[in-house]
């Protein structure tokens, strides 16, 4: 059941920890600048890593978890690894994508008092996801954008933005691609009430810093004005 959709509903900014813009000797310091942020969820992005190197990474980085206790650690689409995870440190969870698994038995994997999310690139799978209160905890929704972390996928833009936030899901959700300083503005006003970014706050040397930035650029576009 997904039960700790509540406990994620403040946090605004989602990070994650990209294998495609951290090297790996960077990635323990880049994680402690997504966890300083004060973010409730990172996400381990590993695409490029076989099944090995991406539970030689989990497990580095996993002890940074244990100290931070208000942090969860989110595999990307790895079942296997994610219940591994889920077993060693409650604060954990997984996201998948549209065709990356039966979301039952990836929830059935973790556990239930784990996190577990889902993309979703349209206002049917908007729907549908959020019509799995019952298993998932959040959806997010992209890419806004089109952008270099998802090539090949086609940009789905700001209107269905509006229109996930006319149906007033019941789940917490994160707007997703291409979201940086220049475009935070925009997606909120068109509804977004939290946001997920990767080179942009990744690439700069202080993550910290970069995430402040944008928060504070993203909450400060008033989309009741």
């Amino acid at each position: 059941m997904g039960s700790l959709s509540d406990s994620i509903r403040d946090c605004v900014f989602y990070g994650i920890l990209d294998t495609a813009y951290v090297p790996r000797a960077r990635l323990l310091s880049k994680c402690r600048q997504l966890i300083a942020s004060g973010t409730k969820l990172v996400q381990l992005r590993a695409k490029g890593e076989d099944e090995r190197q991406r539970r030689e990474i989990a497990l580095e980085i996993l002890p940074l978890f244990r100290d931070n206790a208000h942090c969860n650690l989110i595999i990307n689409d790895d079942i296997r690894l994610a219940e591994e995870i889920c077993s060693v440190i409650p604060n954990s969870g997984l996201h998948i994508g549209q065709d990356d698994g039966d979301l039952k038995l990836a929830r059935k994997a973790i556990g239930k008092k784990r996190i577990l999310g889902l993309s979703t690139h349209s206002i049917e799978q908007a729907k549908a996801a959020d019509g799995l209160s019952e298993i998932l905890d959040y959806f997010a929704v992209g890419p806004i954008f089109a952008t270099n972390t998802k090539p090949g996928r086609k940009a789905v833009g700001l209107g269905l933005l509006r229109s996930v936030r006319a149906m007033n899901p019941l789940l917490p959700w994160f707007a997703i691609g291409g979201v940086n300083t220049k475009t935070a503005s925009e997606v909120r006003l068109a509804g977004a009430e939290r946001i997920v970014a990767v080179s942009d706050v990744l690439i700069p040397e202080d993550t910290t810093k970069a995430i402040d930035s944008l928060k504070r650029i993203f909450l400060e576009a008033d989309p009741k004005a």
